[in-house]
């Protein structure tokens, strides 16, 4: 026999019902849920009086919600896994302005509404430092959200009707800050650049992009249908906007072959 009725959410324990920690996670503090036992073993061992045992839980549970807040921000923005800036080797590329770099998580470009365009030949580390300037802005609380260039392209004219497009246009233009990452490895047609020019000018002067490409701006009209389509687009882009130019050779190129051929530390272990 099917069941006519999906299952209701789940009951609320009552007073008296289940576990102690049973009855904290009920009453939403997740922090003393999951480390009852060694939170009153240190507050015992540290002789804590009642209110400095309120403070320090309430100081712990409120950065469990931060964390847990952060957690849910990197994930709804996709960024995925990266490594962070504290690994950059900034001695590596043959040119790179770290200054500017630098200044940039300061995130004064979000209230300036400034556009940052990262350019470089791949493997210099272009996605890294978008990445970790999109990482900046959630940890101070805006909402971004990352995508490669092609996924932006295929996700809006894949949709079959106006109103779907419209609809998935207004979902990249949502979050305060938006990361277009490797405009450049693939040739664009006619609808292709138009989503990307509708896209930028929807943003512009509103909210701020991130963009990382390959190539010089001088090489952009190889891969637009033409050249009015690439400098429309840099227009918008580069008015109000930090350049951010690396050039030099491949840091994964470098690594592989430090692997394939074993680095003399790694021999010694």
């Amino acid at each position: 026999m099917n069941c006519k009725r999906p299952p209701g959410p789940p009951r609320r324990l009552l007073p008296g019902e289940g576990t102690f920690a049973d009855q904290v996670a009920a009453v939403g503090l997740p922090y003393l849920s999951e480390h009852l036992q060694d939170f009153v073993s240190r507050a015992t061992k540290e002789r804590f009086t009642p209110l400095q045992t309120v403070e320090e839980l309430v100081r712990l549970e409120a950065m469990e919600l931060s964390s847990r807040s952060m957690d849910s921000r990197v994930a709804r923005a996709q960024l995925g896994r990266f490594k962070l800036m504290a690994d950059f080797d900034w001695d590596w590329p043959k040119s790179i302005d770290r200054p500017l770099v630098q200044s940039l998580f300061d995130l004064s470009f979000l209230r300036e509404v400034k556009n940052i365009v990262v350019v470089g030949t791949q493997g210099l580390g272009k996605t890294m430092i978008a990445k970790n300037i999109a990482y900046a802005a959630l940890q101070k609380g805006y909402s971004a959200l990352y995508a490669p260039a092609s996924k932006i392209i295929a996700d809006i004219g894949g949709q079959e009707t106006a109103f779907l497009r419209e609809r998935r246009f207004r979902h990249y233009c949502r979050p305060a800050l938006l990361m277009i990452d490797e405009l450049g490895y693939l040739a664009y047609d006619n609808a292709a650049a138009d989503i990307l020019f509708q896209l930028v000018n929807r943003r512009y002067e509103v909210k701020p992009i991130v963009l990382t490409t390959n190539l010089a701006f001088r090489d952009w009209r190889a891969i637009f249908p033409n050249a009015a389509s690439a400098s429309a687009l840099i227009d918008r882009l580069t008015h109000h906007s930090h350049i951010v130019a690396i050039k030099g050779d491949s840091y994964r190129k470098h690594e592989a072959s430090q692997e394939r051929h074993g680095r003399p530390d790694d021999q010694d272990e």
